[in-house]
């Protein structure tokens, strides 16, 4: 305390002495010049340029451009039908007295399935074979005779025709006689008996059904392709390269194979479609008639086609783009011109990239051209999860 006090003197002193030399005025302007330097000084301290800090590495996810031959494809939802189809009528009446199957039951063309009581018919053979024997006898005397030349012709053309005319009795008899076995007419799975044991039926076109008969092996798969899609239908129509995949919805099982088997010739003016139809392959029954089911018409195989995760290709201003990550881990902003959607959520690139060429994938959001970038994660292999699905294709 005492040592400010004196410090505080002196200052005192020392101000009031270098005012008697000098005079106030002179210390004033030197105190004023001391204080702009200080101010010229703390000025320049400040106004000094900070160190501008070198830009931050931004995180990103990354994959390589592949080259893989993929489908060109449409995808359409269609329906399955019977690949043959028959309701079984019979063909002469009388009373069902068997049924030689169960319902649901597989058939093969040729299995009996209903007997009709076939005392009748077999009444009605017996007696056309014995008016065939006696025209027979008929005919054999009057060959004698006109051996002899003691006959008439017409008496022996006469006999002729009556054996012919028994013959042919004899004949129908035995096919309505066959006809009191029912049997399939085709291989497939029989369906559920609409008339029982002890009913009576009809022949004709009005009889009634008595069961039908469903063919699944294969199976047909009904589908429509849009009016503006046909065009390029019809570039590769009769190409080796076009099928019929056939998958049941909402399920894990692989896609099936088949054939294009139809397309129509017109379109149809209510909905603007046009109708086609393939074949597939249905030996474990996995399709059934009426069900609904995703279908892909494959028109060809792109070779060597360029695949880019779904998520590099971003849309801008300017279109699709991508950002490539080049050596420096740098990035450069690429315009690119996509295709369609594969299996294992690839996009096929037509113009824009290079095989082997590394793109962002994720953490696009705050990236420009020229950021430098550190990879946090990468897919370097994009087809092993396109191969994983490709069995199970169509969406």
């Amino acid at each position: 305390m005492i040592s400010a006090q004196k410090v505080a003197v002196a200052g005192r002193d020392l101000g009031w002495n270098l005012e008697r030399r000098l005079g106030r005025k002179w210390v004033y302007l030197g105190a004023g010049l001391l204080g702009l330097v200080i101010l010229v000084l703390l000025f320049r301290t400040l106004s000094r340029p900070k160190p501008t800090p070198a830009p931050r590495e931004r995180p990103v996810s990354v994959a390589k451009v592949i080259s893989k031959d993929v489908p060109l494809y449409l995808d359409e939802i269609g329906t399955c039908a019977a690949y043959e189809s028959v309701n079984v009528q019979s063909q002469v009446s009388g009373q069902i007295v068997a049924r030689h199957f169960t319902d649901g039951q597989e058939v093969k063309k040729g299995d009996l399935l209903f007997t009709i009581d076939p005392r009748p018919y077999q009444a009605v053979l017996d007696s056309a074979k014995a008016d065939l024997v006696l025209a027979q006898a008929n005919l054999g005397r009057q060959e004698e005779l006109r051996a002899k030349a003691v006959t008439a012709k017409q008496d022996w053309d006469t006999a002729k025709a009556g054996a012919m005319r028994a013959q042919a009795t004899v004949d129908a008899a035995q096919v309505n006689l066959d006809f009191t076995q029912i049997r399939s007419p085709i291989d497939g799975r029989i369906g559920l008996r609409q008339v029982d044991v002890g009913n009576t039926v009809s022949a004709g076109a009005s009889s009634a059904v008595l069961v039908t008969i469903d063919n699944l092996d294969p199976i047909y798969t009904d589908f429509t392709i849009a009016e503006p899609d046909i065009p390029e239908v019809r570039k590769y129509l009769g190409g080796s390269n076009v099928s019929v995949l056939t998958k049941p919805p909402n399920t894990h099982v692989p896609a099936r194979p088949g054939k294009l088997y139809f397309i129509a010739n017109t379109v149809s003016p209510g909905t603007g479609t046009v109708q086609a139809r393939g074949v597939t392959p249905n030996p474990d029954r996995l399709f059934w008639p009426s069900e609904f089911v995703n279908v892909r018409l494959v028109l060809d195989i792109l070779k060597n086609a360029m695949l880019v995760p779904n998520d590099a290709v971003q849309v801008g201003q300017n279109g699709p783009y991508v950002f490539v990550v080049k050596s420096d881990m740098t990035l450069d902003l690429r315009q690119v011109t996509p295709g369609q959607r594969q299996e294992g959520d690839l996009t096929v690139i037509t113009k824009g990239l290079k095989p082997g060429e590394t793109v962002v994938t994720a953490g696009q959001l705050q990236l420009a051209p020229g950021t430098k970038v550190v990879v946090k994660s990468s897919n370097n292999n994009p087809t092993k999860k396109a191969d994983a699905d490709e069995s199970n294709q169509v969406p």
